[in-house]
């Protein structure tokens, strides 16, 4: 009994660190703390160490039970996985809180919006702006990244640059990503939008997948409305047909655009222009597309409605940026004529 008497103390003992341990290492674990760090991210480095990651936590008063929360990772925990990334850690929060998000890894992201209808000139402003380098890329730099044809040799062995092809949708791109990569990523989702059905349809029709998204990208500008961009489309297949200009004042933009003598306002001499994309001079397609069109464009090129339509006038009277569609020149002089007299009223207010 004497000799038991040690022994059961000892156990007892023994117990009650454990116990006192295992309430201590919970506790520590569990028990939220505040601190001033909650509207600021964090960033974590690729390749940095449990243990570097622990000390950046700490010193940033967002961890404040350093050694449980190493214990439990070094004896509970072998496992764990901490990722890079920019994290929020929020206030209060508890240390398994924070390796639980530690477990997330995840950069911050900027949200960039392409407009349908927008030119690589506008694309490439729009990034330069939005995604800076260090040295910092101009423009220019950025429309040389869009000639780079490799990206749509398989779609595209006419085209000079990825005019049409960089499709218009709002992305999801994480801070510090490279203006190329953003490219690559405009022209993948076009392939993905693109459906494989289409290059037979076209074929049908006797156009190109480069023909087809040409008439796509006049009709983006053309027409704003989904219901009637497929009349839209049978104005421009009847006008091909019958050999008659195509007479859209978008490619006239466009050429100022190139030209780098674009101000907001169609000129005469812009319109009277010698250039392969005038559709007021030549007769046919411009060379390539002039500007982004949407899936809804493209689908109306490929489905266009079955009229006798020769020409449109803006619907003055709707003033939601429909039309009014004409098979005959007559009646379109009489639109027109309308039309210009309310272009003449508003220009007078």
């Amino acid at each position: 009994m004497r000799f038991l008497r040690p022994v059961t103390i000892i156990s007892l003992l023994t117990f009650f660190v454990a116990l006192g341990f295992a309430f201590w290492l919970h506790n520590a674990l569990h028990s939220p703390v505040t601190h001033n760090n909650a509207t600021k991210y964090i960033t974590i480095e690729q390749g940095s160490s449990s243990n570097n990651i622990l000390e950046v936590l700490e010193d940033r008063d967002i961890l404040q039970a350093p050694l449980a929360t190493k214990i439990y990772l070094r004896f509970f925990n072998m496992d764990a996985k901490m990722e890079a990334g920019d994290y929020k850690f929020p206030s209060p929060i508890s240390a398994i809180e924070v390796i639980k998000q530690l477990k997330h890894g995840k950069k911050r992201t900027k949200t960039l919006t392409i407009p349908e209808g927008w030119t690589r000139f506008e694309i490439a402003k729009r990034i330069v702006k939005e995604f800076p380098t260090t040295p910092l890329m101009t423009e220019k730099e950025i429309l040389k990244m869009m000639a780079d044809v490799s990206l749509i040799q398989e779609i595209d062995t006419q085209a000079e640059n990825l005019e049409g092809y960089l499709y218009p949708n709002t992305y999801q791109f994480e801070l510090d990503i490279h203006p190329k990569d953003v490219i690559v990523k405009m022209v993948q989702q076009f392939k993905s939008i693109w459906q494989p059905e289409w290059d037979e349809l076209a074929l049908k029709m006797g156009k190109t997948k480069r023909e087809i998204l040409v008439i796509a990208s006049l009709i983006e500008n053309e027409s704003k409305i989904n219901t009637e961009r497929n009349l839209v489309a049978s104005v421009i297949y009847n006008r091909l047909e019958q050999r008659i200009p195509l007479g859209i004042d978008a490619t006239n933009v466009y050429i100022a655009k190139l030209l780098g003598n674009w101000d907001g306002i169609i000129h005469k001499s812009d319109v009277e222009i010698d250039h392969p994309y005038n559709t007021r001079k030549i007769l046919g397609l411009p060379p390539g597309p002039i500007c982004s069109p949407s899936k809804s464009a493209i689908e109306a090129a490929l489905y266009p409605a079955k009229t006798d339509y020769i020409y449109y006038v803006l619907n003055v009277r709707a003033n939601d940026g429909s039309h009014y569609f004409y098979e005959s020149a007559a009646k379109f002089a009489q639109g027109k004529a309308a039309y210009q007299r309310w272009l003449a009223d508003q220009r007078g207010n």
